[in-house]
């Protein structure tokens, strides 16, 4: 029996990741012990602008060490990355019908500074769960474990780099359709800007 869904703590996570959350009502474990990977969602979220899809990247420091754990990557503000992620998402979604609806509650993202990326990721993942009103517990590893008994592991089954098998062939409406057609499992950013509160309806 599971007992738990465990997750890499990704920035804004993109809508297969909560389609996986939803599916089952099991607690949340986060992953905080594995050696940071790079190109994958941890530090990336992708958003659909008039231009086509655009990949958000948070840079982060990178040490001597080549091996560094989740839980100690740490943000790089050398250059304004928060501004330009805003600025981005703004013109994507100023048109979009919820876009001032949950503007308020996504702009201390791009002003505050987090030190550590997994923190900055567990607090997205939190007020996106309360706006969805899923109500979930959410605790960490404790160590690091490649094959966990009892849990149901989408760490590395939600990448960039692979087809999402748990993304809803479902489409929704999104403001560029016309131009780009329907683009499936994006940011969560994009299903609650165009659904709103029928997000987790979708979901």
């Amino acid at each position: 029996m599971s007992l738990a869904l465990l997750f890499a703590a990704n920035y804004f996570p993109c809508i297969s990741y909560f389609h996986a959350i939803q599916k089952d009502e099991l607690p949340i474990l986060l992953e905080k012990h594995e050696h940071y990977p790079k190109q994958t969602y941890r530090n990336r979220t992708r958003i659909a602008t008039a231009n086509g899809v655009l990949d958000l990247i948070v840079p982060i420091r990178h040490g001597r060490k080549e091996r560094v754990s989740m839980k100690d990557i740490r943000i790089n503000y050398e250059h304004d990355w928060q501004r330009l992620h805003w600025l981005s998402i703004q013109t994507a979604y100023r048109s979009s019908a919820y876009f001032e609806y949950y503007e308020a509650d996504f702009v201390p993202f791009f002003e505050e500074k987090h030190e550590f990326l997994l923190d900055y990721n567990v607090a997205q993942l939190e007020l996106i769960l309360k706006i969805l009103k899923i109500n979930r517990f959410i605790s960490f590893t404790e160590s690091y474990e490649k094959s966990p008994e009892s849990m149901i592991d989408y760490r590395e089954a939600i990448h960039p780099k692979k087809e999402s098998a748990y993304a809803s062939e479902k489409p929704y409406y999104q403001i560029f359709e016309d131009r780009h057609g329907f683009v499936p499992d994006l940011s969560i950013l994009d299903l609650l800007f165009n659904q709103g509160p029928q997000s987790k309806l979708y979901l």
